[in-house]
C-alpha cells in the first residue's frame, strides 16, 4: 500500500491529501479556503487528490479557522403561505451565488418561538439575519445587536423604525384598498383579517382601513370585523357571519388572498352575485387570484423583490459596507372583477 493512501478502515484526512498532492497540510487548507493564494497548478493537484479520495474539508473547522461560518438566518412566520416562500427563494438564490447557506426558521406567529429560534441561530454562528416583522419580544433584537451582526426586517416599512427595513407601508396599502371601495360608492364595509395581536403588519393594515373610512365620516361596525386564521375556511365562515348582520356590508376587505378566496366561494355558494351583491378585495396577488371567477381584485406585492433586496442589504453589510436606508416598495392595486359599485356589476378592467 502506498504511503500516500489512507490506511484501510480510516476515512481520508487532510494529511492524506497533502501527501498525495505532495504539498503541506497548510496548502491543502488554503486551496479550499483561500484558493486565490495558491498557484493554479498546485490547487488543481490538491483538488484532484481530494476528489480521488472522497475528502472534503470539515465545514466547522474551516469556519473556525476563517472566523466565518457563511451562514445567514431567515426567520419567517410560515412556509405554508407562498408569499414567504417567494421571499425565501429569492434570498437563497442570492446567497448561494456567494457560497452562503441560508438557515430557516418558521415561528408560526409565536413571539416566544421566534425569540428561541433567533437565540439558536446566534448560537450556530449566523453572520446575518432577516426577520419578518417588527412585533417581536424586545430581547430578540437586543440579543442580535449585542452580537453586532447585521439584520434586516422584512415586510414592514414605517417612518421612524429603528431597524433596517425591506418592505412596504402596510397602513398605506390598505388605506388605498379602502379608498378604492369608497370611491366606488360603498359605505358599509366589512373586514376579514388575520389576528392583530403580535402582528405589527396586520395592525397597521387595519389602521389604514379605519383611517380611510374616517376621512369619509365612516367606521367599521364591530359586527363587521372578523379576526382569525388566514385560511380559506375562515374567509368562508366570516363572510357568512358579516352578511347575516343588519345592515349587511356591500363590500368586504380581506387581509390576504386566501381569506378573499374563501369569501368569494362562500358568497357564490349563498347565491350572491359578485360584485353586484358584494365586492371583495384581497392582498398579495397569489397565483390563484387571477384564475377565479370573477378574478380577484387585490394588491400586488413583489415578494421576490423583497427577498432580493434583503439579501443584497445583508451581503453588503457582510462585505463591510454601510448600505443606505432602502426606500419602501409600493404595492400595486390590481382592479379585477370582484369589485364594482354597489348593485352594479362591472367588467374587469
Amino acid at each position: 500500500m502506498s504511503e500516500r493512501e489512507p490506511k484501510p478502515g480510516r476515512p481520508p484526512r487532510a494529511v492524506d491529501v497533502a501527501a498525495a498532492a505532495e504539498v503541506s497540510i497548510a496548502t491543502v487548507s488554503r486551496a479550499f479556503n483561500n484558493p486565490e493564494k495558491v498557484a493554479p497548478v498546485i490547487r488543481e493537484r490538491v483538488l484532484a487528490a481530494a476528489k480521488a479520495m472522497g475528502w472534503m474539508p470539515h465545514a466547522a473547522g474551516s469556519a473556525l479557522a476563517r472566523r466565518r461560518t457563511s451562514i445567514v438566518g431567515a426567520v419567517i412566520p410560515t412556509l405554508d403561505n407562498e408569499v414567504f416562500a417567494a421571499q425565501v427563494g429569492a434570498m437563497q438564490a442570492a446567497f448561494a451565488e456567494r457560497g452562503i447557506t441560508l438557515l430557516l426558521s418558521c415561528f408560526n406567529y409565536n413571539q416566544d418561538q421566534a425569540a428561541h429560534d433567533v437565540q439558536a441561530m446566534l448560537a450556530r454562528g449566523v453572520e446575518a439575519l432577516a426577520i419578518v416583522g417588527e412585533a417581536h419580544r424586545p430581547d430578540l433584537f437586543a440579543s442580535i445587536q449585542a452580537r453586532h451582526i447585521p439584520y434586516v426586517v422584512t415586510y414592514s416599512h414605517r417612518p421612524g423604525s429603528p431597524h433596517a427595513c425591506v418592505g412596504f407601508d402596510n397602513r398605506q396599502a390598505f388605506h388605498t384598498i379602502a379608498r378604492h371601495l369608497l370611491d366606488l360608492g360603498h359605505e358599509t364595509i366589512g373586514v376579514i383579517i388575520q389576528p392583530t395581536a403580535g402582528n405589527d403588519r396586520v395592525a397597521a393594515r387595519l389602521d389604514g382601513i379605519r383611517a380611510a373610512l374616517a376621512e369619509r365620516g365612516l367606521g367599521i361596525r364591530p359586527q363587521h370585523l372578523r379576526e382569525g386564521e388566514w385560511s380559506i375556511d375562515f374567509g368562508r365562515q366570516s363572510v357568512r357571519a358579516i352578511l347575516a348582520t343588519d345592515p349587511a356590508p356591500t363590500a368586504a376587505i380581506c387581509g390576504n388572498d386566501y381569506l378573499a378566496v374563501g369569501a368569494l366561494l362562500e358568497a357564490r355558494a349563498m347565491g350572491l352575485s359578485v360584485p353586484r351583491d358584494l365586492s371583495i378585495t384581497g392582498f398579495d396577488d397569489i397565483a390563484i387570484s387571477r384564475q377565479l371567477d370573477p378574478p380577484l381584485t387585490t394588491m400586488h406585492v413583489d415578494n421576490h423583490e423583497i427577498g432580493r433586496r434583503a439579501a443584497d442589504y445583508l451581503l453588503a453589510c457582510l462585505e463591510g459596507e454601510r448600505p443606505t436606508a432602502m426606500p419602501p416598495l409600493v404595492p400595486t392595486l390590481i382592479r379585477r372583477g370582484t369589485t364594482g359599485a354597489p348593485g352594479l356589476p362591472v367588467r374587469p378592467s
